[in-house]
């Protein structure tokens, strides 16, 4: 029907068909088949080959919605099914009706998150969450401040910004000139996104000092504070320390506490990179991993990866109330007018780097209202009890070797070991023969489509397998499959 003339009314019903169609395609392929354990996870084909096999031509006159309708069709075959049970690629994955169902709702609304004139429900659903998550973090009484970012990397970045802005407040009109040569310090096997924010923030990637970690891949308290007087002596300066609540390869929890002390000691802004690990702080059980973890400045904190939201929905929380609008605010009048008919502080833009910024709460906010702290606290701790069955599983295996004997988040890394390099001297060149066969059982179940888990090598380890359990609904069985199938994908190896 598209570049067709309508006729009154016609307009309401051609489009309601259509999306019609689209809902029923979505729930059948996308939801129900998508999430079928029995379905293929993927169709895997080559980019060259993909390209002949969707029509991505874009023309001057309109499709017809039929053609549109086989064109994503086709589109949902081909993409990756991230709410498959066997998907454990990434650090998000699985499915929830809760969490779909706010995202197509705030799709449909299509309004932006800077001020209650334009988002009213919303404003207030992100003071109740972010209060909500602040009082999980063990700040005092819930105070602080937050906005929601598009991603993790951001949310790191949000905490840069705050440290140079409350040491230097004149920053904001000034920029770096002036200032002394900050650095900040972070672990060995931190987020790659901190590198990426003191390179777009003008520290520079020279002055992030990368500091050891003990063996297993947790900072070295005493390594960072002689770390800080070595900067210190070079006449750097200073500035934050980013600790990790779960290393996005081992998931390993750094020593909060033991930060803290030096960070107060040396009077440094300390910042938590929870993006994955965050949400151990909903489960009674395994909140201990973050012990300390209250003591931060700020903290970042992705509910789209161990709480199951929908992406995107990354959070960026504070201690410090309203530091956030004086680092970031500029004050738009035709956005901002301070004489309108409500409560402007409401108006949440303003402490943005953003402008536009679209609806992330209501997924969360709506899944939370419908399972509840226990709900989301029963769903965390079986994805800690099927990583430490899988672990188990691993050791009693033949051909299956930890990385780490005791994974310490959900993340289990581990190496296949094909029947002929087992019982074998296990020299330099054992270990090259063993970093290539993790890449070739990848190959074979993405074009199998029958599962899909990470590898990756790790300073002197070769590739090994990163296994991530951030499916909140994963089952035992799901566990002896990926066992089971890295056996028969790698045995002729």
């Amino acid at each position: 029907m598209n570049g067709v003339e309508l006729q009154d009314g016609e307009f309401e019903r051609v489009n309601g068909e259509f999306l019609n169609r689209i809902f029923k395609l979505l729930l059948q392929d996308a939801v129900i088949k998508g999430t079928d354990i029995h379905s293929k996870l993927e169709e895997f084909e080559q980019p060259e080959k993909l390209f002949t096999q969707l029509d991505f031509e874009l023309r001057d006159k309109g499709e017809d919605d039929d053609i549109l309708i086989e064109l994503c069709r086709n589109t949902i075959k081909y993409c990756v099914k991230t709410g498959h049970p066997h998907f454990f690629n990434q650090l998000y994955s699985g499915y929830d009706p809760y969490g779909l169902a706010g995202a197509w709702l705030t799709d449909a609304l299509n309004t932006s998150q800077y001020t209650f004139e334009v988002a009213p429900v919303f404003t207030l659903m992100e003071a109740t969450v972010f209060k909500r998550m602040r009082e999980a973090i063990g700040y005092e009484n819930g105070e602080g401040d937050g906005i929601f970012c598009p991603g993790g990397s951001v949310s790191n970045m949000y905490g840069i910004s705050l440290a140079r802005f409350q040491r230097f407040p004149n920053v904001k009109e000034e920029g770096m000139h002036g200032l002394p040569k900050l650095c900040i310090f972070t672990s060995q096997q931190s987020h790659y996104s901190l590198l990426k924010g003191v390179s777009f923030m003008g520290i520079g990637t020279k002055y992030l000092i990368k500091v050891a970690c003990d063996a297993r891949g947790k900072m070295d308290p005493v390594a960072l504070e002689k770390a800080i007087i070595a900067a210190k002596d070079q006449g750097l300066y200073p500035l934050m320390v980013n600790a990790t609540a779960a290393t996005t390869v081992v998931g390993a929890y750094d020593p909060f506490n033991a930060i803290a002390d030096i960070c107060e000691k040396y009077s440094l802004w300390m910042h938590v990179d929870a993006a994955w690990g965050g949400g151990v702080l909903m489960s009674r059980k395994h909140r201990s991993l973050m012990a300390g973890v209250e003591r931060c400045d700020s903290m970042a904190w992705n509910p789209h990866k161990m709480m199951g939201t929908p992406l995107q929905c990354a959070v960026f929380l504070t201690k410090h109330k309203n530091l956030l609008n004086a680092c970031h605010s500029a004050s738009a009048r035709y956005l901002f007018q301070q004489d309108k008919n409500y409560d402007v502080s409401y108006d949440t833009g303003d402490k943005s780097v953003q402008c536009g910024r679209k609806v992330d709460v209501f997924k969360l906010w709506l899944m939370w209202k419908a399972k509840g702290n226990i709900g989301f606290e029963k769903e965390i701790n079986n994805a800690f009890e099927k990583s430490s069955y899988l672990a188990n599983k691993l050791r009693e295996t033949p051909g299956f070797r930890l990385v780490y004997d005791q994974p310490e988040c959900t993340n289990v890394c581990f190496w296949y070991i094909p029947p002929r390099l087992r019982g074998q001297e296990e020299t330099p060149e054992w270990w090259a023969d063993l970093g290539k066969v993790a890449p070739v059982i990848k190959q074979r179940m993405m074009e199998k489509g029958s599962l899909l888990i990470g590898y990756q090598p790790l300073e002197e380890k070769p590739n090994f397998f990163r296994m991530v359990i951030s499916n909140l609904k994963t089952t035992q069985e799901s566990m002896d499959f990926v066992v089971s199938e890295i056996e028969l994908l790698g045995k002729d190896l």
